[in-house]
Parts: structure tokens; C-alpha cells; sequence
């Protein structure tokens, strides 16, 4: 007999999944088609042969509201206007996963680990710190970190610090190449692609954007760790019993991890293979297409550096297919939120809703509301992807009518979607805490500090960004 429910018991909240969300977000939208006045502006192709709204031309247009029938054709015809960006992820994903699941990145961190090992060096938290982060501003890698996470808190506390240093090192090594990056395809790419802005543009400064969070970040926890290591009192784990759960255990796992020939070979290949993209689009105007095309030969080459036999090439790349699946899909499904405003005729009236307050502010101020928009979305989409989908539709058109550059609104979308991925509790900050073995609590009490620290360096840097006519 089952004892159900005890009284007073509380239910414990689960977040929807992402792609109840999105579903959500299309069922409100195909409701607003019917409540919210259809509009217009007037387009104009300008000198990128871009369409772009005219500033003060929308007017009433005739209602077509969308039925609960079309709502759901929408999703699926989403999907297929979605298909060049999807099919990015799905190529790009598949090929990454090749290079870190050979051992290259997991080998290469272990000789560092090990050249440190036993030393007390504040330098290894900006070292580290800058390799996750390019790693993640380059190849978009971020959960590929979460395993290096307990590895960390272990070595950090070995060191004399605390596990809170270690976790630090990685989670906002990762969220800051997010935050700063320069072409990553999961988040760069897709807003880009959206935002009909050229590939990669933009890049230089971006990596500035990077540079400054990153000095930042490492000097905030670098003093932190100082603090720490001469006053462990100081430490935000004193007195709980889970500080003591991290143990040298995790930190054995280095031995494991190798860096031989084959795994040089494939850092290489992936340099060479960063390189030649970047060559690409600059040079010959590279897009989807021919990025996707190198992604698949530096799969295959580094298949041929590992000895990888062809049926394990084929596994691969299917587990690699599955793994990407759900970014590519909720791409496609946040194109229906797009369709469904579109052929309701009410996209235009949303623009225009937001263009009037951030009209009447100066363009900086305005660039920042966005920063604070994409933030707080990310707490309810915290998929780089799914966010970019959403959201760009509706600020590149807002950034036009403004007269801000589409490339500050990709920043807004960059800055608020990267660090926001490990506070928010919807996101990984429950997940990075667990893998640290540190109560969530604290992890907040030091994350929120830095991550307040960092929200005023983006406020600057849109600023500067501003300023520049970053983008023009």
C-alpha cells in the first residue's frame, strides 16, 4: 500500500524541460496574434542588401490571426527555415566531438595539473582560466568541462586553497569564452546567421570583450584564493562538512589522462583547422557551408591520428548527431515563434513596442536594457541556441530602428547568454556546485559577487562598443 503524500510535505519544483518552454513560448504567441494589433514598417534594402525597417513607418495592418491547426504547421515549417543553422550545429558538434574525445584536451590540462602539481602558484588560475576559455570561444565547448570540475576542486585544495577556487577556475573560464567569443558556431554562429551578419565579423573585438572578463575574473579569484590560503577561516567553505568530500581521489584521475604523439597531433589539427576557417571567411566570404565541409575533414583526419577504424568513425559521428540534437532541434522549434509572430502579423508591433522606449534613451543605455534582457531570458532558455533564436528575430529589427549596430545586439545576446549559464538555477549551477561538492549556497555567495563584477566590465564594454561603431 503505498503511503502517498505526507502532510506539509512540500513538492519539489522542476524547471520544464527547454522544448516545453519554447512550446509554450509559441502557444503564447499564436494567443497574442489574436489580442495585439497587426502592424508594419516600410523595408528598404540597404548597401549589405540587407532588408531593414524604416524608423517611424509602421502603421495598422489587416489581423491575421494564427488557428490552433496552424500553430503546430508553424513548428514543423520552423524547422525547415531553420534547416541551414540546424544542420551547423548538428556538422560543427559532431566534429568537435571527434577532437575531445580523443583525449587532447583532457591530456593537455593533465601535464599542466602536473607541472603545478604540488606548487602554490597563483599564475595557474589565469592560465587555466584562458585555456577553457578559448576553448569555449573557439569550438563552443562547455559541458565537455563539467569533468574536470571535482578534478579541479581537488587540486586546488590540495594546493591550499579551496575546492570553491577550482570550480571557479572552470565555470567562469567557460562562461566567459562564452560570454567573449569569437566564433563559436553554437551561439556566434546562430546569431549571426540569424541576425544576417557576416560569419565571424566582429572577431577582433569580441576577443578584447574576452581579455577584459578574463583579467578581471582572475584577479578577483586570485585574491580570493590568497585570502584563503593565508586565513583558511576565510575560505566560504569553513566549518561545512562538505569541504571535506574533495579529496585526492578526484585529483588521481590525472594520472589517467594522456598526452601523447596522437593527442598533440590532434591539437594541431585542430589549430590548423580554426585557422583555415577564419582564413575562409575573410578571405573568400566562407559561410555554413564550406565551415561545415572543413568541420567534417578535421572529424576525419583526426579519426586517421587516432587509428580510429571506420565503424567506430560511423559511431562517432552518430553519438555526436545524438548528442547535438537537442540544440539543433530547439533552434528549428524557436523558428516557429518567429513564424508564428510573422504570418500573425504582430512582429512588427512587438519591434515597434520596444523600439519606442529605447528610442527615446541614449544608444549605450539602450544597448545595456538589451544585456539585461538576454540575461533574464537565459533563465528561462538557458540553451545559447534556443536563446539565439528567440531573441534575435526581434532585437536585430529593434537595433535597425534605433540606429544601433546588429553586431552590439549580438554582444547584448553574447554577455547575457554566457555567464548567466553557471549562476542561474535553471542553467549549471546546480549542476558545476554537485560536481565540486560544494553546497549551492556558497557557490552563489562567490559567483554572484564576480558575476556582478563582470555585468558593470560588459556595461563598459558596450559602452566602448558603442562608442566605436563596434560592428559599422
Amino acid at each position: 500500500m503505498s503511503s502517498g503524500p505526507k502532510i506539509g510535505e512540500k513538492k519539489k519544483f522542476n524547471v520544464p524541460h527547454v522544448f516545453i518552454i519554447l512550446f509554450g513560448i509559441i502557444v503564447l504567441c499564436t494567443i497574442l496574434t489574436w489580442i495585439i494589433p497587426a502592424g508594419a514598417f516600410d523595408y528598404v534594402e540597404n548597401a549589405d542588401g540587407r532588408s531593414v525597417a524604416v524608423a517611424g513607418t509602421w502603421h495598422s495592418v489587416e489581423a491575421t490571426p494564427v488557428g490552433p491547426f496552424r500553430m503546430f504547421e508553424l513548428i514543423y515549417e520552423g524547422m525547415l527555415d531553420a534547416a541551414d543553422i540546424a544542420f551547423l550545429v548538428f556538422i560543427t558538434f559532431a566534429g568537435v566531438s571527434f577532437v575531445t574525445k580523443s583525449g587532447a584536451f583532457d591530456g593537455a590540462v593533465a601535464v599542466l595539473l602536473k607541472v603545478f602539481k604540488g606548487k602554490s602558484s597563483l599564475i595557474t588560475i589565469p592560465i587555466f582560466m584562458f585555456l577553457v576559455g578559448i576553448a569555449s570561444s573557439t569550438i563552443g565547448m562547455f559541458e565537455e568541462w563539467l569533468p574536470f570540475i571535482p578534478i579541479f576542486a581537488a587540486v586546488y585544495t590540495g594546493m591550499g586553497y579551496d575546492a570553491l577556487v577550482g570550480l571557479a577556475v572552470i565555470a567562469f573560464g567557460a562562461g566567459i569564452g562564452y560570454a567573449g567569443a569569437m566564433m563559436n558556431p553554437f551561439t556566434v554562429g546562430v546569431a549571426q546567421g540569424i541576425a544576417e551578419v557576416t560569419y565571424m565579423s566582429g572577431m577582433g573585438f569580441r576577443f578584447i570583450c574576452h581579455m577584459a572578463m578574463l583579467i578581471v575574473a582572475s584577479a578577483f579569484i586570485m585574491r580570493y584564493a590568497s585570502k584563503v590560503k593565508d586565513d583558511p577561516k576565510k575560505s566560504y567553505l569553513y566549518g561545512t562538512k562538505l569541504q571535506d568530500m574533495v579529496t585526492s581521489e578526484n585529483a588521481a584521475n590525472i594520472e589517467e589522462m594522456r598526452f601523447g604523439t596522437q593527442q598533440k597531433l590532434v591539437i594541431l589539427t585542430l589549430v590548423a583547422t580554426i585557422g583555415i576557417v577564419i582564413f575562409g571567411t575573410i578571405k573568400y566570404g566562407w559561410y555554413f557551408s564550406q565551415i561545415c565541409a572543413v568541420f567534417l575533414i578535421m572529424a576525419i583526419v583526426v579519426a586517421i591520428i587516432m587509428r580510429w577504424n571506420l565503424n567506430k568513425i560511423g559511431e562517432m559521428l552518430a553519438e555526436g548527431f545524438k548528442d547535438a540534437c537537442t540544440a539543433a532541434l530547439m533552434v528549428g522549434i524557436a523558428r516557429g515563434v518567429k513564424l508564428v509572430l510573422t504570418e500573425g502579423g504582430i512582429i512588427d508591433t512587438v519591434v515597434n513596442g520596444l523600439t519606442v522606449p529605447l528610442s527615446h534613451m541614449p544608444l549605450a543605455i539602450s544597448a545595456v536594457f538589451m544585456l539585461f534582457i538576454q540575461t533574464l531570458l537565459n533563465f528561462f532558455i538557458p540553451s545559447g541556441s534556443g536563446q539565439a533564436a528567440v531573441s534575435m528575430p526581434i532585437m536585430a529589427p529593434v537595433a535597425d530602428l534605433i540606429g544601433l549596430n546588429r553586431e552590439i545586439a549580438i554582444l547584448a545576446y553574447q554577455f547575457g547568454d554566457g555567464l548567466s549559464n553557471i549562476i542561474w538555477p535553471t542553467a549549471y549551477a546546480a549542476v558545476v556546485s554537485g560536481l565540486a561538492g560544494v553546497p549551492l549556497d556558497k557557490w552563489w555567495k562567490l559567483a554572484f559577487k564576480l558575476f556582478g563584477l563582470l555585468i558593470c566590465v560588459q556595461i563598459v564594454l558596450i559602452f566602448i562598443g558603442v562608442a566605436i561603431n563596434f560592428g559599422g
